[in-house]
Parts: structure tokens; C-alpha cells; sequence
């Protein structure tokens, strides 16, 4: 799926490209249902939820009901959007996503709402930095992780158009919107944003951004850096992994724990085909409580800490 390359200036919130996408799909597709957990308001549903009153369900709190209904709802015929905060959706119901939708491959499409550590100040109760590493070992489930509003209406249209269950894991985190040259989006299909050869950053998400300022930086440094945007992390880009190892060194960034998330996924394919030197950046483990920003900062999730790991790796590369 391809579009012009957006020229919006700013800081925007992914949750709204959201909203305004799912209305107008539904404007054509009268099968679209939106699925909510008492989750109307975070997931920016209002404007459906007026326009459609009779296409939307809210089962109150209760995830595991939720994914339910929706796995009913597409046997019947229609098209639901699940929409829920991501800790939750991910973490309490992920039995019904296991059986009732990955397992079943029944056409349900779940937005896990406010991802990574946008509920920052919630404490980890609340942070959705597991999701990644669960999810992608489900068989059928396609999981995304857009990167701007551009990306994630591109990946809310792909996955309405697509036969089979989505998972889209779609920040509250303000993010630019990203120069594209030639934008283009494919489920299944990694985006090179920064071409370079002396190393590879692979990213998604919110990160995607800071690698981008962080290869500008190194480039100012005359250090050639890819930067590679895999927003679908199943099905995996393995041709564009294979590719990156031959930079010499890869570094990962992900809004995520660094085990079994993007980092984990690309490690696999590197130790199967061409072992470069790898750095996997993320978040060790359960969190303190802080703002989102705090909280990259305090674990080196900028695009200053990213120049820092590159540097470290090419490093390593060297001395092989």
C-alpha cells in the first residue's frame, strides 16, 4: 500500500490517526465494529461511537470478554476493531488471543492502545513492554508497530483489508511524521528510511525517529548508517535483516523489554545466516514509576544514547 509522503509539521499523537482512519473505513464497509473494554475514551472512539452507536459494543472492564465478542462478532460476518489499552489487552486476555483469535484465525483486528510506556507515571502495572516478545509467537497473528500517523493509517487500511487476525500496537507517545521519499507500506515488508553501510539500525515504533536523528548525527561524523524501520515484526522482513548484517554491525531499538521482542527476532535470523556484532536496546525488565521521557532517558532510549551504541558496535566489528 503506497501513499504520497505526509508534510506535517509537529509533534502527533498515533491514537488519532487511528480514530479518524477507522471512520472512514466504515463510512464504506458497513461490516466494521469497534469492540471497547471501558476503553472509549483512550482509544479515541467518540467520533465513531456518535456517528455509528449501533456498531460499537463496550463490555465494561473485562479484556478477556472483549477479545471474546470480537472473535464472535467476525463469525458472524463483521469486521471488529478490539480496542484496549495494550498492557491490558496483551496481558489479560491473552488466552482468548491465543485460542479464540490466533489459533481459531478468526478475522478479528486488535488495537493495543497506549503501548510501551506511555502510562509511564501508572507505574509497571501499566507499562506494555512484554507484548512484543508474547504475541509474535502466535501462529497466524500478524503483529505491527507503526512508527508515525502516516504508517499507522496505512496499517489500520492494511489490516481492515487483510482475511485474518492483526494486531496493531498503536502509542499515545507524541512522534513527527516521518520523511519519506517514496512512502510505501507492506505488511511483511521492513522500510529503509537512511541508507548506509557501516552499520545497521533497525527500529520500530516510537524509536524510529530517534534513529533517524541519531544516523543524521553520525553522518556529521562521516559514519554511513542504515536505518531500517521494521514496523511488522510477524511476519518478519528476514531479507531485509540478512541485508543488514552485511553493514557489519546491527543495533536494535525497540520501546520494548530487550528480551524476545524486535531485538530477540533479529537476533535469530542474524546467528542463522550472516553473526554480525549485535547491541539490543530496550528496557531490562520491570520499570520505575516516571514519565515516559524520563524513563527513555534513564535507560538510554535517545537518539544521543543510540549514537553511543552504534559507535560501541562498529567498535566491536573492528576488533573482530
Amino acid at each position: 500500500m503506497s501513499a504520497a509522503a505526509p508534510i506535517k509539521t509537529g509533534l502527533f499523537d498515533c491514537r488519532d490517526s487511528f480514530a479518524a482512519t477507522i471512520e472512514s473505513l466504515a463510512e464504506t464497509d458497513p461490516r466494521i465494529v469497534t469492540v471497547v473494554s471501558d476503553s472509549l475514551g483512550s482509544s479515541k472512539l467518540g467520533g465513531f461511537k456518535k456517528r455509528w452507536p449501533e456498531r460499537m459494543v463496550n463490555v465494561g472492564i473485562a479484556e478477556q470478554t472483549v477479545v471474546a465478542v470480537g472473535a464472535g462478532l467476525a463469525n458472524g460476518g463483521k469486521v471488529p476493531f478490539v480496542s484496549a489499552a495494550a498492557c491490558f489487552l496483551t496481558g489479560r486476555a491473552l488466552e482468548q488471543i491465543k485460542a479464540d483469535i490466533a489459533y481459531s484465525n478468526v478475522n478479528v483486528k486488535l488495537i493495543g492502545q497506549s503501548s510501551g510506556v506511555a502510562y509511564g507515571e501508572l507505574g509497571p502495572t501499566h507499562h506494555s513492554i512484554e507484548d512484543m516478545a508474547w504475541l509474535r509467537l502466535l501462529t497466524n497473528l500478524t503483529v505491527i508497530v507503526p512508527s508515525d500517523p502516516w504508517e499507522t493509517e496505512q496499517a489500520i487500511r492494511a489490516a481492515a483489508a487483510m482475511d485474518g487476525p492483526v494486531f496493531v500496537r498503536v502509542s499515545r507517545m507524541p512522534v513527527p511524521a516521518l520523511e519519506r521519499s517514496n512512502a510505501k507500506f507492506e505488511i511483511g515488508k521492513a522500510e529503509t528510511l537512511v541508507e548506509g553501510d557501516q552499520a545497521t539500525i533497525i527500529a520500530n515504533g516510537t524509536m524510529v525517529h530517534r534513529a533517524v536523528a541519531a544516523a543524521k548525527t553520525l553522518a556529521a561524523e562521516g559514519i554511513a548508517v542504515r536505518v531500517v524501520n521494521m514496523s511488522t515484526i510477524s511476519p518478519l522482513d528476514e531479507a531485509a535483516i540478512i541485508a543488514a548484517s552485511q553493514t557489519g554491525a546491527i543495533v536494535t531499538v525497540e520501546e520494548h523489554n530487550v528480551r524476545g521482542g524486535l531485538g530477540g527476532a533479529v537476533a535469530e535470523v542474524v546467528t542463522a545466516n550472516t553473526p554480525v556484532p549485535m547491541r539490543i536496546m530496550g528496557f531490562p525488565g520491570f520499570l520505575p514509576t516516571g514519565s515516559a521521557e524520563w524513563l527513555m532517558e534513564q535507560f538510554g532510549l535517545t537518539s544521543a544514547g543510540i549514537v553511543d551504541a552504534v559507535r560501541q558496535t562498529i567498535a566491536r566489528k573492528a576488533k573482530k
